[in-house]
């Protein structure tokens, strides 16, 4: 099902402001909250607007989202991204850091002590070095990196014998009194004693050291998309380190470092070739074999071509990860100079010289303006 533009859904531009972005998100919430709205069709659109506001005011996930559109979230589309889990996202702790708890809980995944007593696991991000064609022509990648995973030995839980939190009784948060220019307030707060899990040990584990997590080596192969340039970062959703409080894994984040080619300059999606040539081949024009991603093909110079001449060498160029569109090769063609000739080649140009090659427009204007500078 084709989304809505996720600007389009809080109704600001490409180039808004983090604060545009979340004083729109902040109006949208209050008119269509199902606690204040009850018209159909307001729950989803409080969906679909919380879902692109927890896009776009995430700087990697809106990062993603202007390279890569929707594609970025969804398995097997822009080279390696997996399925993202929109159901991570609680609304309620969202509206709470706008409005201080004033709307009553509407999980957008689970219940909202749920969401807030379990963290996210570690993010990890992973530079990859690839040649000019690799990154033109799209590869996969092996890549290993030590990730917290949940200890075998207490099975993640970080200890034995597992009781109820005897100071939150099993809830997770405990309540506090705080004094404010309006009097005691109660307010609630994560249970310092067992972290909001709401559960404790009789013994900690040895292994973990009461985390529930060890550091283990992990292999992930990477489909990295046609075109992908070194500013591109590709996010693996949930293929980071596992959560101690069963949260989502966290997410790894792969940058790229392209090394340049010997021969193919990168200009955005188009690619430049120096072509060398004679100087004869110039003058009486030729067909010259040249490369391109795609194999060899003949390229036809016409004769009288001028140094510096581009030949275009249309959809021969990169393809971007979001687009089917390809760009353009150009042939840049570099006449050269020979810095030594036989006895042969030196009396064939004399001979030559003593035509009248300098019949040209570009010649006569020169003399003309030689002879004026004279005065």
């Amino acid at each position: 099902m084709n989304k809505k533009d996720y600007y389009e859904v809080l109704g600001v531009s490409k180039n808004a402001t983090d604060e545009e972005i979340k004083r729109a998100f902040r109006k949208l919430a209050k008119q269509y909250h199902p606690d204040v709205n009850k018209e159909p069709g307001a729950e989803e659109k409080f969906k679909e607007i919380g879902e692109a506001y927890a896009i776009l005011s995430d700087p990697a996930k809106r990062k993603q989202y202007d390279q890569f559109g929707h594609a970025a979230f969804q398995n097997g589309q822009a080279g390696g991204y997996q399925d993202f889990n929109f159901s991570d996202i609680n609304l309620d702790d969202i509206l709470n850091d706008f409005f201080g708890g004033g709307f009553g809980g509407f999980g957008f995944g689970g219940s909202a002590r749920k969401a807030r007593s379990s963290s996210k696991g570690n993010d990890y991000r992973v530079v990859i070095n690839l040649t000019f064609l690799e990154a033109a022509l799209g590869c996969e990648k092996e890549i290993k990196l030590k990730v917290n995973s949940a200890c075998s030995k207490c099975h993640g839980k970080g200890g034995f014998n597992e009781k109820t939190c005897p100071t939150c009784h099993g809830k997770g948060r405990i309540l506090a009194e705080q004094q404010t220019i309006f009097g005691y307030m109660q307010t609630q707060k994560v249970c310092p004693n067992c972290e909001g899990s709401g559960k404790t040990f009789e013994s900690i584990c040895d292994e973990c050291r009461g985390s529930g997590l060890v550091q283990k080596e992990k292999k992930l192969t990477v489909v990295i998309p046609e075109g992908v340039d070194e500013n591109a970062q590709l996010r693996l959703n949930g293929k980071g380190g596992e959560s101690a409080s069963g949260g989502a894994n966290g997410d790894v984040f792969v940058e790229f470092k392209i090394k340049e080619h010997p021969f193919f300059e990168r200009q955005g999606n188009d690619i430049y070739l120096e072509v060398p040539l004679t100087f004869p081949e110039a003058i009486l024009g030729c067909k010259k074999e040249i490369p391109t991603l795609n194999g060899n093909v003949l390229l036809e110079i016409k004769a009288g071509t001028q140094n510096y001449t581009k030949l275009k060498l249309k959809g021969k160029g990169l393809k971007s990860p979001n687009s089917l569109i390809r760009g353009n090769m150009y042939a840049v063609i570099n006449i050269i100079m020979p810095s030594k000739l036989d006895r042969k080649q030196r009396e064939l140009l004399e001979e030559l010289s003593m035509t009248t090659l300098d019949d040209t427009t570009e010649f006569k204007e020169f003399k003309k303006f030689v002879k004026e500078n004279e005065s």
